[in-house]
């Protein structure tokens, strides 16, 4: 459904190609100017009616499951890179229809199914014991981490079996110092073992889309490690592709007070935005630090603490406001859910020409088909 006038219903999720487009031509730029490919990861976006526009600037997209290995193979139709933290042996046996390349986790799932790949590039991910987050829940390198192989002698016996490996040793991670020097390490540590291969991932969480990041810089290093090393590199950004692109768009549908006026919303976190409350994050919500109003926006779950965050407005609230909430695109749509049964965003596309296209209207039915 396609109408630049149309009525929408809230809630709904808004993504704008326009905005998408600005961070797929620094990705343009970053791959003409260092060799580099890069694979979308659908984890943190998988919302295909904008693959279209997507795939004109990227190379491919990576999955964590065998669906979204499909998925990947399906609709965006370019390079599969297929990982998972553990693969059944019936999940292999259809990977290897969509992917191009397998990634294990570990060197006993490698062995277990290399058979299975066929003529499918084969890929170990490593832990460098290194990594960049701010969370202790998404550090890679944490503390007794399942995520790759960290034993460097048995990578070398497995070096025979394999074509490439993956370091996913970043999250959110805007400081380029940072990545140079993890970078740097990397490229001490496994030196003899690079160079024996065809290609290396990086894996994502480096914002190279973010203001002010230096990209030429992160250009120049990448491009220096790749011909020292004689690999094709790749990346898996998520939210680099995706950062500022879409909206939240929710109706304020009561007002209470409680030592603290209280705008409650026709959305939740719970279901809506589930990483604000599972890394007790607040919403970005325009606001205005000298507002004289001050408010807490609030979802309409049963869930006590479902809280977008406090903010203050220059002018008071009312019930029929049309709120906004920004940022939204990564981690929200691959996690919304039917707690409370509350109706999911619709999924709506701005495109580039001015169109409104309606994607997906969730409807009764479709809480119904969740359930047994």
């Amino acid at each position: 459904m396609s109408n630049k006038n149309i009525n929408l219903t809230t809630p709904y999720y808004l993504i704008y190609e326009s905005k998408l487009l600005k961070n797929l031509k620094t990705i343009d730029h970053i791959k003409k100017s260092c060799g580099a490919k890069f694979v979308l990861a659908l984890k943190c976006f998988s919302a295909w009616s904008v693959f279209p526009l997507m795939r004109k600037y990227l190379d491919g997209t990576t999955s964590s499951s065998l669906y979204e290995a499909r998925l990947g193979y399906e609709k965006f139709k370019k390079e599969v890179h297929a990982y998972s933290v553990a693969y059944s042996s019936r999940e292999i046996r259809q990977v290897r229809r969509y992917a191009d390349k397998i990634i294990f986790n570990s060197i006993s799932q490698l062995l277990m199914f290399r058979r299975y790949a066929g003529n499918t590039e084969i890929g170990l991910r490593v832990n460098p014991g290194v990594s960049f987050s701010c969370f202790d829940l998404a550090n890679p390198a944490r503390r007794y981490s399942r995520l790759g192989v960290t034993d460097r002698k048995a990578l070398f016996k497995i070096l025979p079996s394999i074509n490439g490996v993956m370091f996913h040793f970043n999250c959110e991670n805007s400081d380029f110092e940072n990545f140079s020097s993890n970078l740097d390490f990397i490229s001490r540590k496994y030196a003899d073992f690079l160079k024996e291969l065809k290609w290396v991932s990086f894996g994502g969480g480096i914002y190279f889309t973010r203001g002010g990041y230096p990209v030429d810089k992160f250009c120049k290093k990448i491009n220096e490690f790749s011909k020292k090393f004689s690999v094709q590199v790749y990346f898996e950004p998520g939210e680099a592709v995706i950062t500022q692109s879409a909206e939240l768009v929710t109706k304020v549908l009561d007002i209470i007070y409680n030592g603290i006026d209280i705008a409650i919303v026709d959305s939740s976190i719970e279901a809506h935005m589930l990483d604000l409350l599972t890394y007790r994050l607040s919403a970005k919500i325009k606001s205005e630090d000298t507002g004289r109003f001050r408010y807490q926006i609030a979802g309409r779950s049963c869930l006590a603490g479902d809280v977008f965050g406090t903010y203050r407005f220059k002018t008071r609230l009312k019930i029929g406001n049309i709120l906004r909430i920004n940022d939204v695109a990564g981690y929200t749509m691959v996690k919304k859910n039917w707690f409370n049964g509350l109706s999911m965003p619709s999924i709506v596309v701005k495109r580039l020409n001015g169109a409104i296209d309606i994607i997906r209207n969730f409807k009764y039915k479709d809480f119904v088909n969740s359930l047994s």
